[in-house]
């Protein structure tokens, strides 16, 4: 005969230790997209050239040394209002497979970084036949400033986050249309 002796008090647990303090913060999603009638090795061909050529508002600064791409993001509140912010853009390696290309991309304020959040996101374009071309963004950011930022997001900041991208990958579909358009991307 067997006797099962089962011990007194608490055993292992089989369950994660729970992590003490504040919980992380999660990344926040966006994701956009447009079509395009244009074809999409002429998309490629623009997206891959020089950001300076789609990039929206771009500059190129010196600094010591160095070169930073800066650009202009923001959104229009009304016809004759805008709200813009300077940010440096860092422009990533292009990943190519047949028939889509993605782009990382990442950009940060240039003032009151704190406040801001850091973008990071992936450029996507993918054929959608003959003459037409699917540009997208994929982004994510977290908000700044712990619990709080937090609260503002997602009272209102998510939503001028999403304007934001939006009218960014809008402008860059203008400017690649137009780029395309006229001939330069060959």
């Amino acid at each position: 005969m067997t006797v099962l002796v089962v011990p007194r008090g608490p055993g292992r647990s089989t369950l994660r230790t729970v992590a003490r303090g504040p919980h992380p913060v999660p990344n926040m999603f966006i994701r956009y997209y447009l079509d395009l009638a244009v074809p999409f090795e002429d998309v490629e061909r623009a997206l891959l050239d020089a950001p300076a050529t789609w990039v929206p508002g771009m500059a190129l600064d010196a600094e010591a040394g160095g070169q930073r791409l800066l650009a202009e993001v923001g959104f229009d509140v009304d016809a004759s209002r805008r709200v813009d912010k300077e940010v440096e853009i860092q422009i990533g390696e292009p990943y190519v497979i047949p028939a889509k290309t993605m782009l990382p991309i990442a950009w940060r304020a240039t003032a009151a970084e704190r406040v801001f959040p850091q973008l990071e996101a992936d450029i996507e374009i993918a054929a959608l036949g003959a003459g037409r071309t699917q540009l997208s963004i994929s982004a994510r950011y977290r908000p700044p400033l712990g619990p709080v930022g937090r609260a503002l997001d997602r009272a209102l900041l998510h939503r001028v986050a999403e304007a934001t991208v939006k009218d960014f990958l809008d402008r860059v579909g203008e400017r690649i249309a137009a780029r395309v358009s006229h001939g330069a991307a060959d």
